[in-house]
């Protein structure tokens, strides 16, 4: 997926976008722009709410994460959601590496 490809997307129906990627939420500072990324893509193709990775992020802790993460917000909301499977992963001793890369932004 690219910035491109999503400027010609409507996403205003679509409350949340999870990028579990490496570097998802890494962008590059554009002059008057700000950060530029494919988050900001996605807010400005519609999306309300995006969870994304600010470094490169282990396999198997994302794929914990993740599920945790899903399972949770069926429940409540996504950022009670992302902070309590957090919670849980700090509980069981995981390394800050694992869990603090994923970041919820949204409207």
């Amino acid at each position: 997926m690219t910035a491109l490809k999503l400027s010609g997307m409507d996403l205003r129906q679509t409350d949340l976008v999870v990028l579990s990627a490496c570097d998802t939420g890494r962008g590059v500072i554009k002059a008057g722009n700000g950060v530029a990324g494919l988050n900001k893509a996605f807010f400005n193709a519609g999306a309300k709410n995006v969870v994304m990775s600010l470094w490169s992020v282990a396999d198997k802790e994302t794929t914990d994460l993740m599920t945790k993460f899903y399972s949770k917000n069926q429940k409540q909301s996504y950022t009670s959601a992302l902070r309590d499977t957090k919670i849980e992963m700090i509980k069981q001793n995981r390394h800050p590496f694992y869990w603090s890369a994923f970041v919820l932004s949204g409207k």
